[in-house]
C-alpha cells in the first residue's frame, strides 16, 4: 500500500515499512515509474521513497530548473521523510548527477548510495576517445536543441533519440519537457560557465553498478578502482546498456539486497 505526500511540488510516493529509507532518483527520460521492480523487493524491509524529477511528468508545468533548486527540491523530500534519520539514495543517470550533488552538500543526510551507471563523469580522469566524446555531444545537442524548439518537433525528437538509445519507459510519456538538463548543460559549457556542481567525492558507502554494453562509460576506471578498494563499497559492471535496472532486473535486485543487507 502507497502513500503519497507533496513535497515543494512534488508528488512523494511512499511504499513499503522499515527503519531505513531508501529514496530512489531517476534521470533521463523516465520517472519514478523506473524503479517499479526495486520497489517490489525492497518494500518488505525498506520504506521505499521516489518521484518524479520536476518538469519529467507529461502533465507537469514546462521549466527550466537549474542544480540548486533540484538538489533544494530533494532536500525538502529527504526531510519530509526521514524523520531526521539519514536515509539510502538510490541514483540512475542525471538522478545520479543532482543526488550525488544533494549528498556532497548534505553528507550527515546520507548513510549509503547505490549509483547505476554514472560515477565521476566530467572529471579530469575521465578520458573519452573522440568517437566517444562525438557519441555523447551529439545525442545531448540533440536532446539539448530538442529543448529549445519544444511544441510537437521537440516531443517527437526527444522521443526518437529515447528509441535510439532504448530507453525502457513509455514512449507516450516522453516530452521535450525532461531535456532541459541537457539545454542547461551545455549552454552553460559552450560559454565558459560554470555548472556549479562539486567534484564527486564519496566518503559513505557505495555501490557502484554499470553497464559494460554501451559506446562509451560515464565514469573513469580510476575512480572506480578507487571505490572498489575502498572497505564496504562495492562495484559490479553488467552485460547491458544504461538501464540495468530495466535490462538485468533480477540480477540488479539481487546484488543490490546482498549489498544493503551485508
Amino acid at each position: 500500500m502507497s502513500n503519497i505526500i507533496k513535497v515543494d511540488d512534488l508528488d512523494v510516493i511512499i511504499e513499503g515499512s522499515g527503519e531505513e529509507t531508501i529514496v530512489m532518483i531517476h534521470g533521463w527520460p523516465d520517472t519514478y515509474r523506473l524503479w517499479d521492480k526495486q520497489v517490489e523487493v525492497l518494500k518488505d524491509k525498506y520504506r521505499c521513497v521516489r518521484f518524479t524529477l520536476p518538469g519529467y511528468e507529461l502533465d507537469s508545468n514546462r521549466g527550466m530548473y537549474s542544480l540548486e533548486e533540484i538538489i533544494s527540491k530533494i532536500n525538502s523530500v529527504v526531510d519530509a521523510v526521514s524523520d531526521g534519520q539519514p536515509v539510502t539514495l538510490l541514483l540512475h543517470d542525471w538522478g545520479c548527477f543532482f543526488g550525488y550533488q544533494f549528498y556532497l552538500r548534505n553528507e550527515i543526510k546520507v548513510n549509503r548510495i547505490i549509483g547505476v551507471d554514472i560515477g565521476d563523469a566530467g572529471s579530469i580522469e575521465h578520458e573519452l576517445s573522440l568517437k566517444v566524446k562525438l557519441f555523447m555531444f551529439s545525442y545531448q545537442m540533440w536532446l539539448a536543441l530538442a529543448w529549445k524548439l519544444g511544441g510537437s518537433l521537440g516531443d517527437a525528437m526527444t522521443r526518437k533519440m529515447a528509441k535510439m538509445l532504448k530507453a525502457p519507459g513509455d514512449q507516450k510519456l516522453i516530452t521535450s519537457s525532461m531535456t532541459y538538463s541537457y539545454y542547461w548543460k551545455w549552454s552553460k559549457t559552450l560559454t565558459g560557465k560554470p555548472l556549479g556542481n562539486l567534484p564527486l567525492v564519496v566518503n559513505c558507502p557505495l555501490l557502484f553498478m554499470y553497464g559494460e554494453n554501451k559506446p562509451g562509460m560515464f565514469h573513469s576506471k580510476e575512480w572506480e578502482h578507487k571505490m572498489a578498494s575502498i572497505p564496504g563499497n562495492k562495484v559490479v559492471p553488467f552485460n547491458t546498456r544504461h538501464w540495468i535496472m530495466a535490462e538485468e532486473p533480477e540480477e540488479f535486485n539481487r546484488v543490490m539486497l546482498e549489498w544493503l543487507e551485508h
